[in-house]
């Protein structure tokens, strides 16, 4: 190599290290150039593309934008400013900046992609749809894009498009191991089980260290009653990643005897690192607590539960708070909802045949149970599990900004249509299905308009075994159960809402309380089935003998035994660390 190499030669020679992938070298050289020419634009825009991919995040700021200074017209200047700025938690910067590189380059795919992936995170899910669209019309095989579209066509709910998303991710790059694995969790939250299994294994296949695969083909055998599969896969996940205390915290519901002394001095070595993520931090809190209930230290359990919901609800952070404004701010929506054209109605025929047995409530009230007794008799009946399909359409008409004055017959019709297309209105059932969407008690008026042969079931529970068990069991799909706050504001409007329509339609709700139902199943279950208008069978109270019953929900375990009533009153020690409630409400007492 020559000593006294000109600008141009050290520029190209720094170039050349680079394309070979000799990092450093590539990194000095470009920093002997700015020492002579502190303001060249490239130098600066390919040393501050280095740092980024170090995660030099600061040092990339500074430099990217010395660079566009001295040339405003570099579009890849500007996407990947907007991705430095995005990992640093800077999303409105980020969005200017890729705005600014689409702007300077309109067919600029990879910018396009990126905007929509931090317009997602900020939950602005119909904005980042037209980005990934966007990209995709520039580019019809830009699979990272298509992924990411269906990405936030999960997250809206929308997933039999996200499945099409996914599904053309993998025609263009069949070896697109996160397109099998997001597939995976779509086709799980559609109900097809084998086929989530088989994505989850083409994404391994592809990928053998996939910890998370392996995790969600735990979940997913799990809710499958295989429990020793469900295990043997958390073990390899924790295996590749002893330190992701999801996996260990999945695990653990499966296998106690791993809660070892060891072990929690290892948790908190882990959460009390500096690099340690919020959800890692409200993992090993969860861990924790479930040693402080094994000693019976129900007070640092309580504790350790707090921190660690309000961890993950800071992992969360933005989804989240998007997700709690909307319920809680759902009344001022849902007087459009109440006068829903009412006098334009048309009263099909088909949907008086239309049978749905509605199952709400609040979370851990026994909707599981009370499901599988309905679905375990001599006639068939479609299970529906938790569908979210009134709660999904609503939402996205909110979001959508969408005006909510619908002729009732138009919103009857979008919804029974997709009940038809997730299989839930079959002749063999009598186009009988059960809906155990247990926030459905906001939607009782809709339900009674659009299914005039719906029965609906409260499934009540003692209020304080609702709260503890909410806070025992991570509910992560749900904004509003990671704060007390919240909870009991959720918890509010619940009974209020449920007051209110009894005063105005006696009689219309069954009332079933928990606790009674277990301290005498057989006589409960038979006045719950004969207000279903089902025969009675005593293969109802033996559903737990079936192995064809899938539980998504955090009692997938419990469901695979015969009713038991011991959780009467385990939940009371804890009322002392809720008592300033009690004042508060009155439904808490």
């Amino acid at each position: 190599m020559k000593k006294n190499l000109t600008i141009e030669e050290t520029f190209a020679l720094a170039v050349q290290n680079l394309r070979k992938n000799n990092l450093q070298v590539a990194k000095k050289l470009f920093k002997k150039i700015l020492n002579i020419n502190p303001n060249d634009p490239q130098s600066n825009f390919l040393l501050g593309t280095l740092s980024a991919q170090t995660k030099q995040f600061d040092i990339a700021k500074k430099l990217l934008n010395r660079s566009i200074e001295n040339n405003p017209n570099n579009a890849d200047a500007h996407n990947n400013l907007g991705n430095v700025l995005k990992e640093s938690g800077e999303h409105q910067k980020a969005i200017s900046s890729y705005e600014k590189a689409i702007q300077i380059r309109p067919n600029y795919t990879e910018a396009h992609n990126n905007l929509g992936v931090v317009l997602q995170e900020l939950g602005e899910y119909q904005k980042a749809m037209s980005s990934y669209e966007n990209a995709i019309q520039i580019n019809p095989n830009y699979a990272d894009a298509h992924n990411n579209l269906g990405n936030v066509l999960k997250e809206s709910g929308e997933h039999q498009k996200a499945m099409s998303s996914y599904e053309k991710a993998i025609t263009i790059q069949p070896n697109y191991a996160d397109a099998h694995y997001n597939l995976g969790i779509v086709l799980k939250k559609l109900g097809e089980y084998q086929r989530a299994i088989s994505s989850y294994e083409k994404a391994i296949q592809i990928r053998p260290n996939y910890s998370e695969a392996h995790n969600n083909l735990g979940v997913v055998l799990q809710e499958l009653g295989e429990y020793q599969k469900a295990k043997s896969f958390y073990q390899i996940a924790v295996k590749n990643e002893p330190e992701n205390l999801a996996h260990l915290y999945n695990l653990s519901s499966l296998d106690e005897e791993i809660l070892h002394p060891n072990l929690k001095n290892k948790i908190y070595e882990i959460i009390e690192k500096n690099n340690s993520t919020k959800k890692n931090v409200a993992y090993g809190n969860f861990l924790l607590s479930r040693y402080e209930l094994k000693a019976k230290k129900y007070k640092n359990e309580f504790d350790h539960l707090l921190k660690g919901h309000q961890y993950y609800f800071e992992s969360e952070n933005k989804k989240f708070e998007k997700g709690v404004e909307y319920f809680f701010n759902l009344f001022s929506k849902r007087k459009e909802l109440i006068t829903l054209n009412r006098h334009n109605k048309n009263d099909k025929t088909d949907n008086h045949v239309i049978k749905p047995i509605f199952i709400i409530g609040l979370p851990r009230c026994g909707s599981t149970l009370i499901e599988k007794i309905i679905a375990s008799g001599s006639q068939y009946i479609t299970i529906g599990e938790e569908t979210g399909i009134i709660h999904s359409v609503v939402k996205n008409l909110i979001n959508q900004k969408q005006s909510l004055n619908l002729d009732i017959d138009q919103f009857q019709t979008k919804i029974i249509e997709i009940c038809k297309q997730k299989g839930l209105v079959q002749k063999k059932s009598n186009y009988m299905f059960t809906d155990k969407s247990l926030e459905n008690f906001f939607y009782i008026d809709i339900i009674k308009e659009i299914f005039p042969q719906a029965k609906v079931i409260n499934c009540r529970r003692n209020a304080i075994s609702s709260i503890m068990s909410t806070l025992k069991n991570n509910l992560f799909t749900l904004p509003w159960a990671h704060n007390l706050e919240h909870i009991f504001k959720y918890h509010d409007i619940y009974y209020q809402m449920i007051k209110n329509f009894e005063k105005t339609h006696p009689n219309f709700i069954y009332d079933l309380q928990y606790e009674k139902f277990v301290s005498d199943p057989e006589n409960e279950a038979k006045k719950l089935i004969k207000f279903c208008g089902l025969p009675w069978d005593i293969k109802c109270l033996e559903f737990y003998k079936r192995r064809d019953l899938i539980s998504k929900t955090a009692s997938n375990i419990q469901f695979r035994k015969a009713i038991y009533n011991d959780s009467i009153n385990k939940y009371l020690p804890y009322k002392q660390f809720l008592s300033k409630y009690v004042n508060k409400y009155s439904w808490f007492n």
